[in-house]
């Protein structure tokens, strides 16, 4: 990865979060749990960047039209998330994977 990736990666980062700050609260502080819930299970394609992006822009979406952020996602948001990466392997996967091989 060279400077200019690195760099890359982090103007993208900062426009991503500045987007995040726009929204309203409630889908600020859904995006904010759905975040570190990813990070925990660590979907191996997470680090593309384009499920977080596509999140934001279904919350910008729900917002414009006037709907809570909640009656987008239902009250499980956990099941809202393991829904969106049931086809994503995850990092958990790989180290169950290799812990059983060991």
């Amino acid at each position: 990865m060279s400077i200019r990736d690195i760099i890359e990666g982090k103007r993208q980062w900062r426009a991503h979060t500045a987007r995040v700050k726009a929204l309203p609260p409630d889908y600020r502080i859904v995006y904010q749990e759905i975040q570190k819930y990813l990070f925990k299970v660590g979907p191996v394609d997470l680090s593309d960047g384009r499920l977080l992006a596509e999140i934001v822009d279904f919350f910008e979406e729900g917002a414009a039209n006037g709907k809570p952020a909640l009656e987008l996602l239902g009250p499980d948001i956990a099941a809202f998330c393991d829904d969106l990466i049931k086809d994503s392997r995850t990092y958990a996967e790989i180290y169950q994977a290799s812990a059983r091989e060991g």
